[in-house]
């Protein structure tokens, strides 16, 4: 999407009708220039009205800024130093030039507006995709009405290939919904009743019914914007130097500038009008332009470029912190892991089979709501085993579970943690090894009996997303390192850490020990990010160089605390923002020495007296051009290139 998208936007500068205007106003002064470096003029009482019509028609914005930064003695003005240079030309008769000073200025203002345009396409086509009306139920049947008149509690009506409109949780119907808009998740995702729906996300198939959760300024997708477009304000580090260096760098051009054109006259003997001309092309060519865009253009193209990927970058400062981070601190559960129990190991002990304890633990489990119970039933319906009838279910706080189990011929049974077993009977000390042996893996041991013996064990433990290791490796090659920062206890907080190869663990924290470890890893390692679900973590989150909100799709507190929200749960995409971060600051560092090299070198020229103005603002817009088109690289920036990338900027 968000390529064609760019696409479009390419193709729609060619229809856009100031750009033609000047791309022709070009060629027009072009042919008079060549024309006049070959010797021929229009006559001054032709060519100066001539001109000045075309300077004017073209530039009278650019004229009118500069007047007024005149008028308040404003020299850090880039406008002013146009106007000098055009009126200086004009002083000289070299009334072609003055026009190519303008004109070639008014095109490489267009291209930068056209390229923070285009950097800024993927969040646009957010905007642009948001729907404005919906259906929702009435008295009778079904309404139109805008969205901003849907209140919290109505029912949305959404038919196959609908936008939906408004965040909601679906109250009937099944379907599959694109939410690429929202997470960047190719896949659709199926959606039943209790499920959430996103703004600006699509209905593939299949009839809705979803009730509506925010309202129109509250939706996840509205957020999403506002804090891009904040985003795009909130300037990084590099952008505020150059911005700094400019203030100081265009007065002190000025006064060179007065100085070449006095000195040789007054102090030398020189003819004036010659260093006059020098004088003015001095000017023309340290007009900072590309300096200035470097920075904005290649921030607006790597945030679009990572909300496209479902990762919501609050500022351009965050661009470059990832890119400079040495060490990265992860929570395990929802970072490394998704947060939900899963049955790894079922261990019948004497005359029990593995199907016979999972359908007995599982019939007895249906009837709780704990998320380890959830998870045996979940295997016991994997496995097509089906659950045993119970009765006389009896829950104790903290510890398990008791039921009568109507198939079993020893009817009592009891489920727990193995202190709740001991509690009523005698357990085997085979039992025993196994669940220590278990516990040393990081995995937690559900323990099954009936009222003579422990008839098996279950063992359950957090869910590892297959992508963690690969993950971790790749921040290694990167050259970061990658530290757990878990409130988990240390036995599955090991066994997690050395799955996924993380080699330093911290275990059994609270909040505030989070927050003082990365309080550590920055004295350590300098640059840090963490790596956390937004919530618990959100101290820690705040204190990191970068903080980074894992899965936070409708999540307001996840969006608020995280300097960047990945939106989906892909934790592959951490890699890739570093590899972003790193080549934006490549990008800018490269924007920066091209157009500085380019100013020193016409700088020289028009010191020694051997530059013009039309060469310089040839070699002015040229590097603009130059340095927008190498930032807009940056929208297009992939995963396998990125990784090529970050390795050969690491050594």
């Amino acid at each position: 999407m968000t390529q064609v998208g760019i696409e479009k936007r390419g193709s729609s500068l060619w229809r856009d009708a100031k750009f033609r205007w000047l791309l022709l106003s070009v060629a027009l002064v072009g042919v008079f220039e060549f024309l006049s470096l070959a010797g021929w003029h229009l006559p001054a009482v032709v060519g100066a009205p001539f001109f000045a019509s075309v300077i004017l028609a073209v530039g009278w914005r650019t004229i009118l800024s500069g007047l007024k930064a005149l008028a308040k003695l404003n020299f850090k003005s880039i406008n002013l130093l146009m106007v000098i240079a055009v009126a200086g030309a004009f002083y000289l008769g070299q009334y072609e030039e003055a026009a190519v000073v303008i004109v070639l200025f008014a095109l490489g203002e267009r291209l930068e507006q056209f390229g923070i345009q285009t950097s800024k396409s993927a969040l646009q086509a957010l905007v642009d995709r948001t729907p404005k009306t919906t259906t929702v139920k009435a008295e009778g049947g079904t309404k139109e009405v805008p969205i901003t008149e849907v209140a919290v509690g109505d029912i949305l009506v959404i038919k196959p290939s609908d936008m939906i409109a408004l965040d909601a949780e679906v109250t009937s119907g099944s379907s599959s919904v694109d939410e690429s808009t929202i997470t960047g998740e190719p896949l659709p995702r199926d959606k039943h009743a209790g499920n959430q729906v996103f703004a600006g996300t699509l209905n593939l198939q299949g009839y809705l019914e979803a009730r509506v959760t925010k309202l129109s300024t509250d939706t996840t997708l509205a957020k999403i914007i506002n804090t891009t477009f904040a985003a795009t304000k909130t300037k990084a580090e590099t952008q505020k130097f150059i911005e700094k260096f400019s203030a100081y760098y265009t007065p002190t051009i000025i006064v060179i500038a007065l100085l070449l054109a006095v000195v040789p006259t007054l102090f030398f003997s020189q003819p004036f009008e010659p260093w006059l001309r020098e004088a003015l092309t001095l000017l023309v060519i340290a007009c900072p332009c590309a300096l200035v865009i470097s920075t904005p253009i290649s921030i607006y193209a790597a945030i679009g470029n990572a909300s496209a990927r479902g990762a919501l970058v609050k500022g351009g400062k965050y661009i470059e912190a990832i890119g400079r981070v040495r060490a990265i601190a992860m929570d395990k559960t929802r970072t490394l892991t998704y947060g939900r129990p899963k049955v790894t190991d079922v261990i019948p002990f004497g005359a029990s089979t593995r199907e016979h304890l999972l359908a007995c633990a599982a019939g007895i489990e249906s009837y709780s709501e704990h998320p380890l119970a959830q998870s045996i039933v979940e295997a016991a319906l994997a496995e097509n085993v089906t659950p045993h009838g119970v009765e006389n279910f009896e829950a104790v706080l903290g510890k398990g579970v008791k039921a009568d189990c109507v198939v079993c011929y020893d009817k009592h049974h009891c489920i727990g943690k193995l202190p709740f077993i001991t509690e009523e009977h005698s357990v085997q000390a085979e039992v025993v090894a196994r669940v220590d042996t278990l516990q040393r893996e990081g995995k937690t041991s559900i323990v099954i009996s009936n009222a003579r013996e422990v008839e098996g064990i279950i063992a359950v433990t957090d869910e590892l997303k297959p992508e963690s290791r690969d993950v971790v490796a790749e921040l290694m090659r990167l050259g970061i390192e990658t530290v757990m920062l878990t409130g988990d206890n240390r036995a599955p907080a090991q066994a997690v850490a050395a799955a996924v190869g993380i080699r330093e663990v911290k275990a059994e924290m609270l909040p505030e020990d989070k927050a003082d470890a990365i309080k550590e890893l920055t004295q350590r390692y300098g640059a840090v990010a963490m790596v956390g679900d937004g919530v618990n973590d959100a101290p820690a989150l705040a204190l990191s160089s970068v903080g980074i909100a894992m899965g936070a799709a409708g999540s307001d507190t996840a969006i608020e605390a995280a300097s960047i929200a990945i939106l989906n749960d892909r934790l592959e995409i951490i890699p890739f923002l570093v590899t972003l971060g790193r080549q934006t600051i490549s990008t800018i560092r490269l924007n920066t020495a091209l157009a500085v090299a380019t100013k020193l070198l016409f700088v020289g020229l028009a010191l020694a007296g051997m530059s013009s103005l039309a060469l310089a603002i040839f070699a002015d817009v040229g590097v603009t051009v130059l340095v927008i088109l190498n930032s807009l690289r940056l929208t297009r920036f992939n995963p396998t290139a990125s990784l090529e990338v970050g390795e050969t900027n690491n050594q």
